[in-house]
């Protein structure tokens, strides 16, 4: 199966935040973040992803050799080639698609929070139920799961009105965006370049940023963090055979007991 992808074309994006309403409606995030949030002298709102924001236009303001200029990026999961939130879940509740999307499925999530500890661009989000039990659940964009498995653009593509993003087959919308980058380079954007092509096993979201990736406040150089495969190969399997140990060690103190209660009953 040919692997998907979202092109975001920031250079197009008029920071509307359809994509967010768009967001939040089809996917019901509803909570207290829908109603209520804070303003922090920014016209970004709300001011971070949370459980219930699963994409939200980042304002940065940026003052170039040309002048004042608001930057704006489309926050949300990149859908990591290589996941690192994937390997590290201990329950599988997060999983890689054939065609590269990153879903979750919550009835599986124990809320332990390594997606989020290892994720290189810190999107996953917990939303916590109780604070005396620890319980809580991962939650993040999935290109909308229940649209794209039946053949459909995630809900912030379709609403967009600046038609700045774009859903299909990952070689198509790499060579559309490469596309793009020379066609802004032709009209004196110099720094204009396409973010994601191969970075952490090549991103489901791609973007065509105007300005270097640090001046969005993206990663230049994203990586694998080495302590996933780690945590991955050497730590939980490791815990695995203590928590079995564990369970021997029980079994074999409660045969123990019950010979010695045996014995007792002979003599």
């Amino acid at each position: 199966m040919a692997r998907k992808a979202m092109l975001i074309d920031e250079s197009k994006c008029t920071a509307c935040r359809g994509c967010q309403v768009a967001c939040k409606q089809w996917n019901e995030l509803t909570g207290w973040e829908y109603s209520k949030t804070v303003n922090t002298g920014s016209y970004e709102n709300p001011p971070r992803l949370t459980p219930q924001t699963w994409t939200r236009i980042k304002f940065t303001e940026y003052d170039s050799r040309q002048g004042f200029r608001w930057l704006f990026l489309k926050e949300g999961c990149m859908h990591c080639g290589e996941a690192a939130c994937v390997d590290v879940c201990p329950t599988k509740a997060l999983k890689k698609q054939a065609d590269g999307r990153v879903t979750v499925e919550p009835d599986l999530c124990n809320g332990c929070g390594y997606c989020s500890q290892f994720c290189p661009f810190g999107i996953p989000k917990l939303e916590v139920a109780s604070v005396i039990t620890g319980q809580a659940k991962a939650s993040k964009c999935t290109f909308c799961q229940d649209r794209t498995d039946n053949g459909l653009s995630p809900s912030c593509v379709k609403t967009c009105p600046a038609q700045a993003l774009f859903w299909g087959d990952r070689d198509k919308m790499i060579a559309a965006g490469k596309k793009r980058v020379e066609t802004l380079k032709t009209r004196g954007f110099a720094a204009v370049n396409l973010y994601g092509e191969e970075v952490v096993g090549g991103l489901g979201r791609l973007y065509v940023l105007i300005e270097k990736p640090e001046t969005y406040g993206l990663p230049a150089d994203p990586q694998y963090p080495a302590m996933a495969m780690m945590w991955q190969n050497v730590i939980q399997p490791l815990g695995k055979i203590a928590i079995g140990g564990t369970v021997l060690g029980t079994f074999v103190a409660w045969l123990i007991i019950r010979r010695n209660i045996k014995m007792e009953e002979v003599e």
